[in-house]
Protein backbone atom coordinates (compact mmCIF):
# COMPACT_ATOMS: atom_id res chain seq x y z
CA UNK A 1 0.00 0.00 0.00
CA UNK A 2 1.06 3.23 -0.74
CA UNK A 3 0.92 6.26 2.14
CA UNK A 4 -1.57 8.66 1.03
CA UNK A 5 1.10 11.25 1.39
CA UNK A 6 2.90 10.31 -1.26
CA UNK A 7 -0.22 11.20 -3.11
CA UNK A 8 0.95 14.90 -2.53
CA UNK A 9 4.17 14.54 -3.27
CA UNK A 10 3.91 15.61 -6.92
CA UNK A 11 7.12 15.61 -9.50
CA UNK A 12 7.82 16.76 -12.63
CA UNK A 13 8.21 13.41 -13.88
CA UNK A 14 4.68 11.82 -12.32
CA UNK A 15 3.26 15.07 -13.80
CA UNK A 16 4.46 14.67 -17.61
CA UNK A 17 3.34 10.76 -17.34
CA UNK A 18 0.01 11.15 -15.92
CA UNK A 19 -1.07 13.41 -18.46
CA UNK A 20 0.39 12.39 -21.53
CA UNK A 21 -1.74 9.14 -20.60
CA UNK A 22 -4.64 10.67 -20.09
CA UNK A 23 -4.38 12.24 -23.19
CA UNK A 24 -3.93 8.70 -25.01
CA UNK A 25 -6.53 7.18 -23.02
CA UNK A 26 -8.95 10.24 -23.96
CA UNK A 27 -8.07 11.40 -27.23
CA UNK A 28 -8.12 14.47 -25.82
CA UNK A 29 -5.57 17.45 -25.40
CA UNK A 30 -5.27 18.44 -21.74
CA UNK A 31 -5.71 22.31 -22.90
CA UNK A 32 -9.26 21.23 -23.66
CA UNK A 33 -10.00 19.88 -20.01
CA UNK A 34 -12.51 22.04 -18.16
CA UNK A 35 -12.27 22.92 -14.35
CA UNK A 36 -15.55 21.22 -14.04
CA UNK A 37 -15.69 17.52 -14.58
CA UNK A 38 -19.03 15.29 -14.49
CA UNK A 39 -17.97 11.73 -14.31
CA UNK A 40 -20.10 8.86 -15.77
CA UNK A 41 -19.69 5.12 -16.61
CA UNK A 42 -22.12 5.25 -19.87
CA UNK A 43 -21.08 6.90 -23.37
CA UNK A 44 -24.54 7.85 -24.19
CA UNK A 45 -24.23 10.53 -21.45
CA UNK A 46 -21.07 11.65 -22.66
CA UNK A 47 -23.16 11.43 -26.37
CA UNK A 48 -26.30 13.61 -24.85
CA UNK A 49 -24.38 16.23 -23.42
CA UNK A 50 -22.09 16.83 -26.85
CA UNK A 51 -25.59 17.10 -28.80
CA UNK A 52 -26.97 18.82 -26.02
CA UNK A 53 -24.55 21.48 -25.26
CA UNK A 54 -23.51 21.56 -28.78
CA UNK A 55 -19.63 20.20 -28.43
CA UNK A 56 -17.34 17.86 -29.99
CA UNK A 57 -16.57 14.10 -28.46
CA UNK A 58 -13.31 12.83 -28.46
CA UNK A 59 -12.54 9.18 -27.95
CA UNK A 60 -9.01 7.17 -26.40
CA UNK A 61 -8.05 3.83 -26.48
CA UNK A 62 -10.00 3.90 -22.65
CA UNK A 63 -12.15 7.01 -22.43
CA UNK A 64 -15.08 8.95 -24.26
CA UNK A 65 -14.62 12.68 -23.74
CA UNK A 66 -16.65 15.92 -24.58
CA UNK A 67 -15.94 19.42 -23.43
CA UNK A 68 -17.78 22.26 -23.11
CA UNK A 69 -15.48 25.38 -22.81
CA UNK A 70 -18.98 28.16 -22.06
CA UNK A 71 -20.00 25.61 -19.18
CA UNK A 72 -16.52 25.15 -18.18
CA UNK A 73 -17.35 21.07 -17.82
CA UNK A 74 -16.13 18.28 -18.84
CA UNK A 75 -17.63 14.67 -19.02
CA UNK A 76 -15.76 12.25 -18.93
CA UNK A 77 -16.71 8.27 -19.70
CA UNK A 78 -14.34 6.26 -17.63
CA UNK A 79 -15.93 2.95 -18.39
CA UNK A 80 -16.87 -0.01 -15.39
CA UNK A 81 -15.44 -0.83 -12.01
CA UNK A 82 -12.87 -0.07 -9.49
CA UNK A 83 -9.57 -0.19 -11.10
CA UNK A 84 -11.03 2.28 -14.08
CA UNK A 85 -12.45 4.30 -11.47
CA UNK A 86 -8.69 4.12 -9.82
CA UNK A 87 -7.44 4.97 -12.73
CA UNK A 88 -9.34 7.84 -13.98
CA UNK A 89 -8.95 9.62 -10.31
CA UNK A 90 -4.52 8.99 -10.45
CA UNK A 91 -5.12 10.58 -14.42
CA UNK A 92 -6.89 13.48 -13.53
CA UNK A 93 -5.48 14.64 -10.26
CA UNK A 94 -2.61 16.20 -12.35
CA UNK A 95 -5.49 18.64 -14.45
CA UNK A 96 -6.04 21.85 -12.75
CA UNK A 97 -9.66 21.13 -12.00
CA UNK A 98 -11.52 22.33 -9.01
CA UNK A 99 -13.80 19.44 -8.33
CA UNK A 100 -15.41 16.56 -9.92
CA UNK A 101 -19.65 14.96 -9.83
CA UNK A 102 -20.20 11.35 -10.94
CA UNK A 103 -23.00 10.46 -12.87
CA UNK A 104 -23.62 7.08 -11.92
CA UNK A 105 -26.05 4.53 -11.56
CA UNK A 106 -26.94 2.11 -8.40
CA UNK A 107 -29.15 -0.80 -6.78
CA UNK A 108 -31.50 0.11 -4.30
CA UNK A 109 -31.71 -2.10 -1.26
CA UNK A 110 -35.00 -0.49 0.54
CA UNK A 111 -38.31 -1.71 0.29
CA UNK A 112 -39.61 1.81 -0.53
CA UNK A 113 -37.00 2.84 -3.05
CA UNK A 114 -37.87 3.39 -6.10
CA UNK A 115 -36.33 3.03 -9.88
CA UNK A 116 -35.59 6.85 -10.92
CA UNK A 117 -34.90 7.55 -7.63
CA UNK A 118 -31.72 9.55 -6.48
CA UNK A 119 -29.28 8.49 -4.05
CA UNK A 120 -26.45 10.85 -2.48
CA UNK A 121 -24.14 8.68 -0.89
CA UNK A 122 -21.97 10.66 1.93
CA UNK A 123 -20.26 6.84 2.48
CA UNK A 124 -19.14 4.25 0.79
CA UNK A 125 -18.10 0.53 2.14
CA UNK A 126 -15.06 -0.47 0.96
CA UNK A 127 -15.76 -3.54 -1.17
CA UNK A 128 -14.06 -2.48 -4.21
CA UNK A 129 -10.19 -3.67 -2.76
CA UNK A 130 -8.21 -1.31 -5.19
CA UNK A 131 -9.16 1.42 -2.46
CA UNK A 132 -6.40 -0.53 -0.34
CA UNK A 133 -3.73 0.95 -2.24
CA UNK A 134 -4.60 4.49 -1.49
CA UNK A 135 -5.65 4.04 2.87
CA UNK A 136 -5.81 1.09 5.24
CA UNK A 137 -8.79 -0.31 5.75
CA UNK A 138 -9.52 1.40 9.05
CA UNK A 139 -9.48 4.69 6.89
CA UNK A 140 -13.79 5.22 5.95
CA UNK A 141 -14.39 6.06 2.20
CA UNK A 142 -16.37 9.68 2.35
CA UNK A 143 -17.42 11.41 -0.21
CA UNK A 144 -16.37 15.27 0.02
CA UNK A 145 -18.99 17.24 2.25
CA UNK A 146 -19.06 20.59 0.28
CA UNK A 147 -20.14 18.80 -2.80
CA UNK A 148 -22.83 16.67 -0.96
CA UNK A 149 -23.68 19.33 0.38
CA UNK A 150 -24.59 21.31 -3.25
CA UNK A 151 -26.07 18.51 -4.49
CA UNK A 152 -28.60 18.02 -1.88
CA UNK A 153 -29.30 21.72 -1.75
CA UNK A 154 -30.16 21.89 -5.03
CA UNK A 155 -32.22 19.13 -5.22
CA UNK A 156 -34.06 19.90 -2.33
CA UNK A 157 -34.37 23.65 -3.84
CA UNK A 158 -36.04 21.98 -7.18
CA UNK A 159 -38.36 19.67 -5.11
CA UNK A 160 -36.59 16.43 -6.21
CA UNK A 161 -36.92 13.31 -4.15
CA UNK A 162 -33.67 11.43 -3.37
CA UNK A 163 -32.08 9.40 -1.01
CA UNK A 164 -29.01 9.80 1.35
CA UNK A 165 -26.84 7.03 2.77
CA UNK A 166 -24.35 4.47 2.61
CA UNK A 167 -23.53 2.62 -0.90
CA UNK A 168 -21.87 -0.68 -0.46
CA UNK A 169 -19.21 -0.59 -3.52
CA UNK A 170 -18.36 -4.48 -4.87
CA UNK A 171 -15.75 -5.68 -7.62
CA UNK A 172 -18.00 -8.26 -8.64
CA UNK A 173 -20.43 -7.68 -11.43
CA UNK A 174 -22.61 -10.82 -11.22
CA UNK A 175 -23.16 -11.13 -7.25
CA UNK A 176 -27.12 -10.81 -7.83
CA UNK A 177 -27.43 -14.78 -8.17
CA UNK A 178 -24.66 -15.48 -4.88
CA UNK A 179 -26.16 -15.54 -1.40
CA UNK A 180 -23.39 -15.18 0.33
CA UNK A 181 -22.64 -11.53 -1.29
CA UNK A 182 -26.73 -10.98 -0.90
CA UNK A 183 -26.38 -12.06 3.04
CA UNK A 184 -23.39 -9.69 3.24
CA UNK A 185 -25.45 -6.93 1.99
CA UNK A 186 -28.37 -7.44 4.08
CA UNK A 187 -26.02 -7.66 7.43
CA UNK A 188 -23.73 -4.74 6.86
CA UNK A 189 -27.05 -2.56 5.55
CA UNK A 190 -26.48 -0.41 2.98
CA UNK A 191 -28.70 1.45 0.57
CA UNK A 192 -27.65 0.95 -2.48
CA UNK A 193 -24.79 -1.16 -4.08
CA UNK A 194 -22.87 -0.13 -7.12
CA UNK A 195 -19.12 -0.71 -8.15
CA UNK A 196 -17.18 2.61 -8.30
CA UNK A 197 -17.87 5.52 -4.94
CA UNK A 198 -15.70 3.78 -2.89
CA UNK A 199 -12.30 3.92 -4.73
CA UNK A 200 -13.50 7.19 -6.36
CA UNK A 201 -14.16 8.49 -2.39
CA UNK A 202 -11.02 6.96 -1.53
CA UNK A 203 -8.23 8.35 -4.51
CA UNK A 204 -10.21 11.77 -4.74
CA UNK A 205 -9.18 12.12 -0.78
CA UNK A 206 -5.86 10.45 -1.24
CA UNK A 207 -5.35 13.39 -4.21
CA UNK A 208 -7.14 16.18 -2.26
CA UNK A 209 -9.45 16.67 -5.36
CA UNK A 210 -13.10 16.96 -4.25
CA UNK A 211 -15.21 14.84 -5.84
CA UNK A 212 -19.23 13.98 -4.86
CA UNK A 213 -21.86 11.29 -6.64
CA UNK A 214 -25.14 11.81 -8.04
CA UNK A 215 -26.34 8.61 -8.28
CA UNK A 216 -29.46 7.16 -10.38
CA UNK A 217 -31.24 3.51 -8.66
CA UNK A 218 -31.84 2.26 -12.21
CA UNK A 219 -32.57 -1.36 -10.53
CA UNK A 220 -33.79 -3.12 -7.65
CA UNK A 221 -31.45 -6.20 -7.34
CA UNK A 222 -32.49 -7.74 -4.02
CA UNK A 223 -36.48 -8.08 -5.52
CA UNK A 224 -37.64 -10.90 -7.61
CA UNK A 225 -36.72 -10.40 -10.84
CA UNK A 226 -35.53 -6.75 -9.96
CA UNK A 227 -32.33 -7.16 -11.34
CA UNK A 228 -31.71 -4.65 -14.36
CA UNK A 229 -32.81 -6.19 -17.57
CA UNK A 230 -31.38 -4.63 -21.36
CA UNK A 231 -34.91 -3.80 -21.81
CA UNK A 232 -35.48 -1.97 -18.71
CA UNK A 233 -31.70 -0.37 -19.20
CA UNK A 234 -32.61 1.32 -21.93
CA UNK A 235 -36.07 2.32 -20.03
CA UNK A 236 -33.59 4.12 -17.97
CA UNK A 237 -31.62 5.93 -20.16
CA UNK A 238 -34.49 6.96 -22.30
CA UNK A 239 -36.66 8.37 -19.05
CA UNK A 240 -33.86 8.95 -16.84
CA UNK A 241 -31.12 10.24 -18.35
CA UNK A 242 -31.34 14.12 -19.50
CA UNK A 243 -32.57 15.35 -16.25
CA UNK A 244 -29.74 13.43 -14.59
CA UNK A 245 -27.09 15.12 -16.93
CA UNK A 246 -29.02 18.23 -16.15
CA UNK A 247 -28.97 17.95 -12.69
CA UNK A 248 -25.21 17.02 -12.91
CA UNK A 249 -24.31 20.58 -14.95
CA UNK A 250 -26.60 22.59 -12.90
CA UNK A 251 -24.75 21.32 -9.54
CA UNK A 252 -21.49 21.93 -11.37
CA UNK A 253 -22.51 25.55 -12.15
CA UNK A 254 -23.30 26.13 -8.08
CA UNK A 255 -20.31 25.07 -7.18
CA UNK A 256 -18.43 27.24 -9.50
CA UNK A 257 -19.84 30.15 -7.38
CA UNK A 258 -18.37 28.82 -4.49
CA UNK A 259 -14.98 30.09 -4.24
CA UNK A 260 -13.45 28.05 -1.67
CA UNK A 261 -13.25 24.89 -4.27
CA UNK A 262 -10.86 26.82 -6.31
CA UNK A 263 -8.75 28.47 -3.74
CA UNK A 264 -8.38 24.94 -1.99
CA UNK A 265 -6.99 23.25 -5.19
CA UNK A 266 -4.79 26.51 -6.05
CA UNK A 267 -3.36 25.30 -2.34
CA UNK A 268 -2.86 21.91 -3.33
CA UNK A 269 -0.62 22.84 -6.92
Amino acid sequence: MVKSDDFYRETAEQKQFALETLERYSGSSIDAFQPWILLTNFPRYVDHFSSLYKCRIVEGSMFKVAHSEKLGISILDFKIGSPAAALVMDLCAFLPCYGMLLLGMCGGLRDDYKIGEYFVPVAAIRGDATSDFYFPPEVPAMANFSVQKEVSAHLEKNQIHYHIGITHTTNKRFWEFNPEFRKRLKETRPQVVEMECATLFSASYAHRLPLGALLLISDLPIKPAGYKTKRSSELIFSKYMPQHIDLGVSIMKKLDKVPRFKEYRKHVH
